[in-house]
């Protein structure tokens, strides 16, 4: 179902409805968003391309070298539709999962596109152009794209606040892609320090992600600067909140490419657990000491702190992550978590895009979701590429009809338990999953002293990141997950990719 610069209302809509003149002009606003979701909804419907290797796609030969010495053999269902699209330079419009291959999708046609152009490179003026959401995001991109990119010598950018500005305006002055979350963007352009006059393609990333962050009129200001004629790909897990004025006033007639919705739901087995207020935080407590990783989605970032705080209190190490914490202060929190030390992170819906930490087999979502969709994003930490996972939603009896709400709207049945600390229930949650091994022990003072080391030299980290044990707890409520997030085998295996 084509969906064009403009959308047209429909028969359906052009006929009078018994409704007052003011609902009328309400559904008249949200038009151009239900028009969208209709067209990807046909999309999604749609039978499904043939398989095709990625140098069938049309993509760079010494690109699929590179993707090949990664393990990543063969395009997802997204990158096979969208990719031959793209590389005509049509706009995109692409609505998939978190874990589906998205960066993939918009990354390997933007790289041949660049590379097949190859115009003089000017200083402060990138050629393309990636907006994202969040820090996290930025760099994962960033980490896809950059390696790709050097075969074919296309240089790419990272640029994001939380970090010294000097060495990022420093990159973008010889970059030909630049990754960037909307603020920092505008402070170097305000600086003199960029110029997107020569952007030859746009992505915008997690589109809805930036709405319901307030960045739209950032995002309208800084698309306004790029020359009209280019090309836009529009990817996200969703396409709504706002995302249909952009497409209105920036997309023309897009290759609309979408997964069936049924596949939001994430493969992950769900419960909810129904609990008193006062025995949210002992119940959680004891969950959070089972021996796997364990994420807790909070709604605040002062909540984050206190149930960090009160996790730890209790003998559980925990870390949290939210707005508040600098780049450094998170990506430490995240490379802890992903060796496992602590097993238990906490963390506002800042994380629940773009971020990916392997073998996370629960996700507990102490706080509801403001929506289902966001109770989708967050379940997405876990049970990714095809690998087993839990969620748990932890619900005073208030909240259970909302959450059962959400869950009707994500197409999720959930086991219901009425818990207390120490129930049966919260016992087997709080036994499973995949054991992480202990921190390393510091070694124990003897009387004779331990060889000295040349100044400036550290030791050898002691574990390897993911070295965790495949075997199983007996105890365990449900299978323990195996493996790292890599795809399945053959299929982008062991690459971190979206």
């Amino acid at each position: 179902m084509p969906y064009g610069h403009r959308p047209s209302r429909t028969s359906a809509q052009r006929r009078p409805q018994p409704r007052g003149q003011g609902q009328r002009r309400q559904e008249q606003r949200r038009d151009p968003s239900s028009a969208l979701e209709a067209a990807l909804n046909a999309a999604a419907a749609a039978p499904a391309p043939p398989a095709a290797s990625f140098a069938e796609l049309g993509v760079h030969p010494r690109v699929v070298t590179a993707l090949a010495a990664r393990g990543i053999l063969e395009p997802f269902a997204i990158q096979t539709g969208a990719i031959p699209d793209a590389l005509t330079g049509r706009d995109i419009l692409g609505r998939a999962q978190t874990g589906s291959g998205k960066t993939l999708a918009f990354g390997l046609p933007l790289l041949t596109r660049l590379a097949a152009s190859a115009p003089p490179r000017q200083q402060k003026a990138p050629r393309a152009l990636v907006l994202v959401p969040t820090r996290e995001l930025a760099q994962q991109v960033a980490d896809v794209l950059a390696p790709l990119g050097q075969t074919i010598g296309v240089s790419v950018a990272t640029v994001y606040g939380g970090v010294a500005i000097g060495r990022q305006i420093d990159q973008v002055r010889r970059a030909d892609i630049v990754v960037a979350t909307p603020g920092r963007l505008t402070d170097l352009i305000e600086r003199h320090a960029c110029t997107l006059a020569q952007v030859e393609i746009t992505v915008l990333d997690e589109a809805d992600h930036m709405a319901d962050l307030g960045f739209l009129p950032a995002v309208t200001r800084l698309l306004d600067q790029t020359p009209a004629d280019g090309q836009r790909m529009f990817f996200s897990a969703t396409l709504d909140r706002g995302v249909g004025q952009l497409v209105t006033k920036y997309v023309t007639d897009p290759a609309l490419h979408a997964l069936p919705e049924v596949a939001e739901s994430t493969p992950a087995e769900h419960s909810l657990l129904v609990l008193r207020a006062e025995d949210k935080v002992p119940v959680a407590t004891e969950i959070a000491s089972r021996p796997g990783r364990t994420l807790f989605f909070v709604r605040t970032k002062h909540g984050a702190d206190r149930l960090a705080k009160q996790l730890s209190r209790a003998g559980v190490g925990a870390a949290a992550i939210h707005g508040n914490r600098s780049q450094s202060q998170r990506q430490r929190a995240l490379d802890a978590f992903a060796a496992g030390y602590p097993r238990v992170l906490v963390a506002t819906d800042v994380a629940a895009r773009g971020i990916h930490v392997d073998d996370v087999d629960l996700v507990v979502q102490f706080d509801p979701p403001e929506d289902h969709k966001d109770y989708l994003h967050r379940s997405g930490r876990t049970a990714r590429a095809g690998a087993s996972g839990q969620v748990i939603a932890l619900a005073e009896r208030a909240q259970v009809r909302d959450l059962l709400r959400m869950h009707a709207a994500a197409g999720i049945t959930a086991a219901r338990y009425d818990v207390a600390p120490g129930d049966h229930t919260v016992r087997e949650f709080a036994s499973s999953g995949t054991p992480i091994p202990p921190a390393p022990d510091r070694p124990l003072r003897t009387t004779t002293p331990p060889p000295r080391r040349r100044a400036g030299s550290t030791p050898r980290a002691s574990t390897a990141r993911g070295a965790a044990p495949t075997g199983r707890n007996p105890s365990a409520h449900r299978p323990a997950r195996h493996g790292g997030a890599g795809q399945n085998s053959g299929r982008n295996s062991g690459s971190g990719i979206r």
